[in-house]
């Protein structure tokens, strides 16, 4: 029932010669400006100079291409790179190889003073135009920013967009897809005394359009071991807030009911889970609930999603419950 730990690759922090030789080959050139063959982008593009467009360019780093922000680091030759991109490349110039030691360009940090570019999330659809130094506090903020991967049995890097989640969770975390807005699951463990800090189980629901992740997992909380379940939406908060459910386990006569707002999935599984913002039920609950010799965890969640819909007479919301 619990999930297996999945690998995955990441790249390394340190860039050999080869690597460098090819990041030299891709520096841009001041004089030839960023070709926009995008359709979604044409109103952006046009409300940046092409002069203003051509030294972002010279602001790319030859070895990452992001944006270099200050400190900016120069060669004895005038080359310059990114201060994170100074310790890869093992303090030598990138383009000319030569030793960087510790030489700003002073010149290159006041040019990007006065610059105004778009969000690099333009090609997402974000419309927006910053100060050179203010697009960093944007980005990291952007509603346009692809999601991290709301899968919590490892730790995986995916990013990307809602559909490319999806798929992502389908087919390479194996995660059970279901339409429909109202669910029964049932949890067996045999050995109810093991909890691990573990997700036992990931089940994402599609309704309304939207995508919901199911989360049910064992943890301690302080010295005494407890199961949680809760609710994330696929998208950002605002979305999130449009939208309730409820949980219900039970079991001899008994019963908890949880009803709450699904979280975004801009949380982390890590931070809903340790706001206790879910169905927490403790383990002598839960054997209690499970019935017969309390040596089997045998727990039956069931629960529906709803979207509330603003009352156009009163004001109020009235909850819209799919069929």
């Amino acid at each position: 029932m619990e999930l297996d730990s999945i690998d995955c690759m990441t790249s390394s922090d340190v860039i050999d010669d080869d690597e460098i030789h090819h990041h030299h080959n891709q520096l841009p050139s001041l004089s030839k400006p960023h070709s926009n063959n995008g359709n979604n982008n044409t109103t952006v593009s046009s409300a940046v100079h092409p002069s203003t467009t051509s030294v972002h360019e010279l602001l790319e780093c030859p070895v990452c291409t992001n944006s270099m922000y200050p400190p900016i680091h120069q060669c004895h030759n005038g080359h310059t790179l990114c201060s994170t991109c100074k310790t890869r490349v093992h303090n030598r110039c990138p383009t000319c190889r030569q030793e960087l030691g510790d030489i700003r360009c002073l010149a290159l940090e006041k040019v990007a003073e006065s610059l105004e570019l778009p969000c690099k999330y333009m090609s997402l659809g974000c419309p927006e135009i910053f100060p050179y130094y203010s697009k960093l506090k944007h980005e990291a903020l952007c509603n346009f920013r692809p999601y991290n991967c709301p899968y919590a049995g490892s730790e995986c890097a995916a990013v990307g967009d809602i559909p490319f989640l999806v798929a992502h969770l389908r087919d390479d975390h194996k995660v059970d897809m279901h339409s429909g807005c109202t669910f029964n699951h049932r949890y067996v463990k045999s050995n109810p005394r093991e909890v691990e800090n573990a997700t036992w189980m990931l089940t994402v629901f599609h309704c309304f359009g939207q995508y919901f992740c199911l989360h049910f997992e064992a943890f301690q909380l302080g010295m005494a071991p407890v199961y949680m379940a809760f609710l994330r939406f696929m998208g950002d908060e605002i979305e999130a807030r449009n939208y309730s459910y409820s949980l219900e386990v039970g079991g001899n006569g008994r019963k908890l009911i949880w009803e709450g707002t699904p979280r975004s999935i801009r949380d982390s599984h890590r931070k809903v889970r340790d706001s206790h913002d879910g169905l927490i039920i403790q383990r002598n609950m839960a054997l209690f609930f499970s019935g017969g010799d309390r040596k089997e965890l045998k727990l039956r969640v069931t629960g529906r999603i709803w979207k509330e819909q603003q009352n156009p007479e009163g004001g109020a919301c009235i909850p819209n419950l799919c069929s």
